[in-house]
């Protein structure tokens, strides 16, 4: 049986999406790993008894049955062996595969994923610059901050590049949906981490390479501005992969503090970096740090409830959310919100989440949920309130345009009044 033509358009994004993420994850988990090895060998290296002190070390391990012994060369070896292996691809793989997914699913599908009228109404074309030349002044102003003598004082660059992040999270935010902006603000991470590795690590690492084919005494500077970029991309590792999988929990995205929430994590994941760093060095357990990285991830849980109107109510952040009698006809009674509260969900959301989808370019049910029935919708209660009652993030950028009446009517659905029956 030849399929239709849109089930064919539907099954070939959801292989093409499902693979790419694939391969981004896989490569992802690469070059995080060798970030974090590489880490803890610079941290565990030992003096050696033939390279001089200061400019290298040594380090045992025991891995897989069999015993390594790793040497490093703060600057060169006195001879340059016959082969390397260059870790790079990690990277390079990582951004490309990351940076096609952005397109194939925030730029193809922009109307859906990107865009948000109620934010910005702007065409997919300017959606599309808007978000590649964030991308590109992302990895500007934080190399021009590298350079400047901000670079020269770590702590100083840190709180520089902590703020740029956010100022960049929330200019994001003014323009695209707040899912779009979340994983734009993860993906300007990603370009500044794999822009140190293509365009400062391993250039510099050739120019070694070159200096000593020609005889010449490799610039030690070369070595050090290389390790501080590794430095930077292994705090930002644990941020950016909270930012990349933030898309499938829109209570993180969708409230009206995303973008502290960004600046939570962003604390909390260097706050463990750090004391797994100083720990690999030696210099002590700082247990107050994970105080501090907990206390960082509580506050942003804390920024994300008030996107729930019913938790908003518990914490008495607000009035009372209306009740369903209130949002609905006086001939409406308690009793019957389940058919009101179905025929909504039916009208607003079938369109996806059917048997047979017919928005264009869906031919299978978004992760099998379907809400074409008043007991499909029953069955699917608690993801119905989580993702179009105390959040908004159904329907995607609100397309099919779902009233705040009506999402009142889910909320009260969610949170009925004291001894009424649901």
């Amino acid at each position: 049986m030849i399929m239709d033509g849109l089930v064919v358009d539907g099954v070939v994004t959801e292989w093409v999406s499902l693979l790419l993420r694939w391969l981004h994850i896989v490569t992802a988990m690469a070059w995080i790993g060798s970030s974090f090895y590489f880490m803890h060998i610079d941290a565990a290296l030992k003096a050696a008894p033939d390279i001089p002190a200061g400019k290298g070390g040594e380090a045992w391990e025991v891995h897989g049955g069999g015993f390594y012994h790793v040497r490093k060369y703060l600057v060169a070896p006195a001879a340059l062996p016959s082969e390397l292996i260059w870790h790079k691809w990690e990277s390079y793989t990582t951004w490309i595969s990351g940076f096609f997914l952005l397109v194939w699913i925030y730029y193809v599908s922009a109307d859906v994923y990107l865009i948000d009228p109620a934010v910005r109404a702007i065409s997919t074309p300017a959606a599309a610059a808007l978000g590649v030349g964030g991308l590109a002044l992302g990895w500007l102003v934080y190399d021009l901050l590298c350079k400047s003598r901000l670079g020269e004082a770590p702590a100083a660059l840190a709180a520089a590049g902590f703020a740029f992040i956010v100022l960049m999270a929330w200019a994001f935010h003014q323009v695209f949906s707040p899912r779009g902006a979340f994983i734009h603000t993860g993906a300007l991470m990603a370009t500044i981490m794999t822009g140190n590795v293509f365009l400062v690590i391993i250039p510099n690492q050739r120019k070694v390479i070159a200096s000593l084919v020609k005889g010449e005494e490799p610039d030690p500077r070369y070595g050090k501005i290389g390790k501080i970029r590794s430095t930077h991309n292994n705090y930002l590792t644990l941020p950016v992969v909270f930012l990349m999988i933030s898309g499938h929990y829109p209570l993180v995205w969708s409230g009206p503090y995303a973008v502290a929430v960004v600046a939570l994590i962003l604390v909390a994941g260097a706050f463990v970096r750090h004391f797994y760093n100083l720990r690999h060095l030696g210099q002590g357990n700082f247990w107050w740090m994970w105080i501090v990285a907990a206390l960082a991830v509580a506050l942003a849980i804390a920024a994300s409830l008030p996107a729930s109107p019913v938790m908003r109510e518990k914490l008495g952040l607000r009035e009372p959310a209306p009740t369903l009698a209130s949002q609905t006809p006086a001939s409406q009674t308690l009793a019957s919100a389940p058919a009101a509260v179905a025929e909504i969900v039916v009208s607003r959301c079938s369109m996806c989440h059917a048997d047979t989808p017919v928005w264009p370019g869906v031919s299978i049910a978004p992760k099998g949920v379907l809400l074409d029935t008043p007991e499909r919708v029953e069955r699917w209660r608690a993801q119905v309130l989580l993702q179009a009652a105390f959040t908004r993030a159904m329907p995607p950028n609100n397309l099919t345009e779902i009233t705040e009446e009506e999402r009142a009517i889910l909320r009260a659905w969610g949170a009925p009044a004291k001894g009424a029956a649901s």
